[in-house]
């Protein structure tokens, strides 16, 4: 499989780097470690991570670091699923249940706390401040993409630009931070290091876009959610923005009043509307230039497995809608 390959190529790297998280997910407060184990184990592809073994290899890297930054971009990560849980108020994420549904709100957002500062301390211990100037930078950027979609919930004159602007902040800049941050650790030069950060922009924008397709095409047991949670939510994603501004005025009222109310009441006439305006096909559109500007930006990088493996991974991000 493609996406195993990918792994493999790494392989020693990601084991150790699970094995660092666990051990610096140690707390006094059990509580803490609890919760946090049972969100980091949780599943998921770890492809943040990923970024900062690969970006760093492929451009020579042979020390240890790697596999700190590595964990130190999964914590902040988790902290933020944390958090967006609680202000989703989800109760599902990956196929289980999420730590609020488990433990309250409470814990989770100061469990989430307790991974970013973590995070900043073993951020800390890498001793590169141009690392930490980019990770900090990121960080600020992420919540300010959070708080911008929490400002878009239930508006439906959110524009293609708007949105596409939230999902860098939310979604994308933490990706762009993982192969910066990797090719910074690495000693690239300058222009290596801004192809990279380039590349995790664009590959992590690909994967935003692919996941709100599916969110239209996928089912609970692919993806750990539902058909439709982003519509639930009050969320204006492409599809949906896309289908207003194509749709008939009958067709763009439905859907502006499904945004406003929030819930699945009209899905099924959406779904139905999503697909015959061209919604999904456009969202795939332009998830597939963003996989192409993320390739784009590999030229520069020296042939080696770790660069083969970059580039599977942007054709392992638009391969998923079948």
């Amino acid at each position: 499989m493609t996406a195993q390959r990918i792994y493999d190529t790494v392989a020693d790297d990601f084991s150790r780097v699970n094995d660092l998280i666990i051990k610096r997910l140690s707390s006094d407060v059990p509580l803490v470690e609890k919760i946090a184990q049972y969100i980091i184990e949780s599943g998921g592809k770890r492809l943040r991570p990923l970024l900062v073994l690969l970006s760093s290899r492929a451009l020579g890297y042979e020390r240890d670091d790697h596999l700190k930054l590595a964990a130190v971009i999964e914590f902040l990560h988790t902290a933020t699923l944390l958090h967006d849980d609680v202000v989703d108020t989800s109760d599902m994420r990956r196929g289980r249940s999420t730590a609020n549904a488990r433990w309250g709100n409470a814990p989770s957002v100061l469990v989430g706390d307790f991974l970013y500062a973590r995070a900043f301390e073993m951020m800390v211990e890498l001793q590169n401040l141009k690392i930490m100037d980019v990770l900090s930078h990121a960080t600020a950027v992420i919540a300010e993409g959070e708080v911008l979609q929490l400002m878009n919930v239930k508006n439906p004159d959110v524009s293609e630009d708007k949105y596409m602007e939230v999902i860098h902040n939310k979604t994308a800049m933490l990706f762009e931070a993982a192969s910066h941050t990797g090719a910074l650790l690495a000693g690239a030069k300058e222009n290596q290091e801004q192809a990279m950060s380039a590349y995790g922009k664009h590959l992590g924008l690909a994967f935003q876009l692919v996941d709100d397709v599916l969110d239209y095409r996928g089912d609970a047991d692919a993806m750990g959610k539902n058909v439709g949670d982003d519509l639930a939510e009050g969320k204006p994603t492409l599809p949906l923005i896309y289908a207003m501004a194509n749709g008939s005025d009958e067709e763009k009222h439905l859907i502006r009043q499904a945004v406003r109310k929030g819930g699945l009441d009209d899905l099924p006439r959406i779904l139905d509307i999503v697909n015959r305006s061209g919604a999904l096909e456009y969202t795939m559109k332009r998830a597939k230039a963003e996989a192409q500007a993320a390739l784009d930006c590999l030229k520069d990088i020296p042939e080696s497995d770790h660069r083969s493996a970059l580039t599977l991974l942007t054709e392992v991000a638009v391969a998923r809608v079948s």
